[in-house]
């Protein structure tokens, strides 16, 4: 039978909301692991709350069990549960979820959404169950799918969720014409929104731009929000090797993949770039590219540019949210943004 939300109450709703606003705190830092906020309640009043707040760390509903004080425990078999994502029943780094929960026996438990990792997708509500405990799934799914979209992609089509951003003048143009890398590209951004691009960097697994624009441009690539990690930097390049004086290949702060032809990989000699540069052998082909990011660990990608990696990106539809900036500037002549955006009525 599928599950259904419709055992669930407005209260239900409140307290799950609290476990997203838990998991949300650690935004950037879960991946390859979802999201996850966990709340235990007790007449009406929580008891216990915690949330999953890096990849090897304690699960949220482990959190939420060391919160309770000693001398609540005892009521733990007539409390509800709530956990925003299934609980695990595999082991992994740490001991399986739905074991614990099933264990200290709580009345209820409500749960956001199935997890649809291959190891868990219906275990862990099925474990639940067998333990007698009355279990409701679906309590604002739709928040929670949002939440951790990157992980779902990732799990259910084996490629990393794609955003593509960009910024462009009034009249369409994302740079002016430029001869050479001794031309500046031209700043859209207000400040602002420069902290912001880098606040999505760090919610991203990985960037990626192309040859063209990593010579031209020289960017670092590098999230300098204050806060979060320091995504992959991709560099694609089809026709010849990079410099390795790019500023994205001499600097530490970040591993750095250049994906290259077969042909082209032959070329790179022991030494030829830094330690933390990786070369890796692709096609042309855009599948098989998100495919192999996805074999390294990669679930989220932010494509930065150029124009020609996005459009591709567009033509072939292989993303999954666009990050558009529209400038009130005019440039009246430059390179044209990509084409073919679709419009949301």
């Amino acid at each position: 039978m599928k599950d259904t939300a419709q055992s669930t109450s407005a209260s239900d709703q409140v307290y799950m909301q609290r476990c997203l606003q838990l998991a949300a705190l650690a935004q950037g830092r879960t991946s390859p692991n979802p999201m996850v906020g966990s709340v235990i309640v007790y007449k009406g009043k929580i008891i216990g709350e915690g949330y999953h707040h890096y990849a090897g760390a304690p699960h949220a509903e482990v959190m939420a069990w060391r919160s309770v004080p000693e001398e609540l425990r005892s009521v733990i078999g007539e409390a509800t549960w709530y956990v925003s994502l299934e609980p695990c029943a595999h082991y992994g780094k740490t001991p399986p979820c739905a074991e614990l929960i099933a264990g200290l026996r709580p009345a209820r438990v409500v749960i956001a959404m199935r997890d649809p990792f291959a190891k868990v997708d219906g275990r862990g509500v099925a474990r639940l169950r067998e333990a007698g405990i009355d279990v409701a799934v679906g309590c604002l799914e739709r928040e929670a799918i949002a939440l951790n979209r990157h992980f779902l992609v990732a799990q259910t089509l084996g490629r990393p969720y794609v955003t593509l951003k960009w910024a462009e003048s009034a009249d369409h143009y994302i740079d002016r014409l430029r001869h050479d890398a001794s031309e500046a590209p031209y700043r859209f951004s207000t400040p602002l929104r420069q902290r912001a691009v880098h606040r999505m960097r760090a919610l991203h697994d990985a960037i990626l731009v192309g040859h063209h624009t990593a010579e031209m441009d020289d960017p670092l690539l590098t999230n300098r929000s204050g806060g979060g990690g320091q995504p992959t930097r991709i560099l694609w390049c089809h026709s010849r090797l990079p410099r390795p004086e790019l500023r994205m290949l001499q600097d530490t702060s970040a591993p750095t993949i250049i994906l290259l032809p077969p042909a082209l990989l032959e070329q790179v000699t022991d030494g030829h770039y830094p330690p933390h540069v990786s070369c890796l052998a692709t096609t042309d082909d855009l599948h098989e590219l998100l495919t192999l990011l996805h074999s390294h660990g990669i679930e989220s990608l932010l494509v930065e540019g150029g124009a020609q990696v996005l459009q591709r990106f567009l033509d072939a539809g292989l993303y999954d949210e666009l990050n558009v900036e529209h400038a009130p500037v005019e440039l009246h002549d430059g390179v044209p943004a990509p084409k073919g955006v679709p419009h949301v009525l």
